[in-house]
Parts: C-alpha cells; sequence; structure tokens
C-alpha cells in the first residue's frame, strides 16, 4: 500500500465526479523522467547516499530533483549531469521547458520556475579511451 504521510496534491477539475489527489512523489518522477528524455543529459545527479544506492542496481527517478508546491503552482530545482560535447546552456533550456511541458500536461498544475544545477559532465567510454591514448 502506497505511504499514507506523502504529501497529496488535490487537482481541481471542471466538471469533475470527484477530486483527484496526486502525490509530490508523482510529480518529481514526472520531472525526472522529463529531463532524462532530453539529449544531452547523461542522467540525474543526487547525494553520495543516492549515487551508491544507484549503481547497486536501486534506481530512483525523482533523484536529485526538489520541488515545491503552492497554491497548485510548482517550482521544480534538480542536477544534472551532461554529456561532454554538449551545449551547456542550449541543453538545460531544453530541460528546463520539456520538464515545464511534461508537469504542466500530465498533472494540471502550473510550473512558474525549474532550476537547473549542472553538476558534473560525464564522458563517455570511447571519449574516456581517445583521452588516455598518447599521440
Amino acid at each position: 500500500m502506497a505511504n499514507e504521510t506523502a504529501h497529496m496534491n488535490t487537482i481541481k477539475m471542471e466538471g469533475g465526479i470527484g477530486e483527484v489527489k496526486v502525490a509530490d512523489d508523482v510529480v518529481t518522477v514526472i520531472c525526472g523522467l522529463a529531463a532524462s528524455d532530453v539529449k544531452g543529459v547523461a542522467s540525474l545527479a543526487g547525494n553520495v547516499t543516492r549515487d551508491v544506492i544507484g549503481r547497486l542496481g536501486v534506481k530512483s527517478l525523482n533523484k536529485g530533483v526538489k520541488m515545491t508546491i503552492e497554491d497548485d503552482i510548482v517550482n521544480v530545482s534538480m542536477s544534472v549531469n551532461i554529456k561532454y560535447g554538449h551545449n551547456v546552456p542550449e541543453t538545460c533550456e531544453k530541460v528546463q521547458d520539456r520538464v515545464k511541458t511534461a508537469v504542466e500536461t500530465m498533472t494540471g498544475l502550473k510550473v512558474s520556475e525549474v532550476n537547473i544545477r549542472v553538476a558534473s559532465v560525464v564522458m563517455d567510454k570511447s571519449q574516456v579511451k581517445a583521452e588516455e591514448k598518447p599521440e
């Protein structure tokens, strides 16, 4: 059964026959999935404990995502790892747009800001091997 202590947000629907409640964790997962879909994003960045858990096979789709909801207005802050070779400002702008669109489309909540912190730049294995070869 779901955690009953999780914070729930009521979504107002015109003409609905009941109410819809969405847990904060659902919104953060939507943010994480939307950001992960952007070309140039290697992964979401989390704290050390979450990174260790992720390496052990337990992945959290909301790691590195923090958000607040007040009066149906969402403010999102997230940390991402960017793939080497991608333009950081352009990639972050795409993440902001994708996250805003996904949250608003899927939940009906309004997003006022999406703040991005670039935690690191990640090179893929072929780039690392190319850097290691002597010239």
